[in-house]
């Protein structure tokens, strides 16, 4: 599917519970551009195991579309809504879906990871310090690079190589 609309911006599409992968096959029906990142986990019924896609964010679909046809897209059967500020959608920087797409090509195992932020107040949910209130100060010392979509607070994290990263500067 080309995206030849060139006023076409990334949204998230809020999606009811379990409905992503049936909102994304529709919204290709109807030639929109749709991005459903999903992870494969095995899944276990009583008589036997199966490796399942899932998806990467549980809940959301990204939409690329120009605001005139959101219309098209909210009247897709399983769309909640889209996500915005103060009842207006707002775009997903095109950066941050690029690097899940570029993520999702690859054969890098890869996970969903808690949006954190540096100074958010956090919560030790495991180990010896299990109820312990604090700020985070410092995230990510380890070789893992986080990748985040801001607008829906959602995150993933896939380990890499520490000389595959470098660090980049405010200009």
């Amino acid at each position: 599917m080309e995206d030849i609309d060139p006023g076409a911006q990334w949204f998230a599409v809020w999606t009811r519970s379990r409905h992503e992968q049936v909102v994304r096959e529709q919204l290709e029906r109807k030639n929109i551009v749709a991005f459903l990142p999903t992870i494969t986990r095995w899944s276990r019924w009583k008589d036997r195991k199966k490796k399942i896609d899932w998806p990467l964010f549980p809940g959301y679909c990204f939409v690329r579309f120009s605001l005139v046809d959101r219309l098209r897209v909210l009247n897709v059967a399983g769309v909640a809504d889209l996500v915005g500020v103060g009842g207006r959608p707002e775009p997903v920087a095109d950066a941050e879906i690029e690097a899940i797409q570029r993520l999702a090509r690859t054969t890098l195992q890869y996970d969903p990871h808690p949006f954190l932020m540096e100074g958010m107040d956090v919560e030790v949910v495991r180990g010896p310090l299990t109820g312990v209130r604090g700020k985070l100060l410092r995230k990510d010392r380890v070789s893992r690079l986080v990748l985040a979509v801001t607008l829906i607070h959602q995150a993933a994290v896939v380990e890499i190589h520490p000389a595959d990263i470098v660090h980049v500067g405010s200009g």
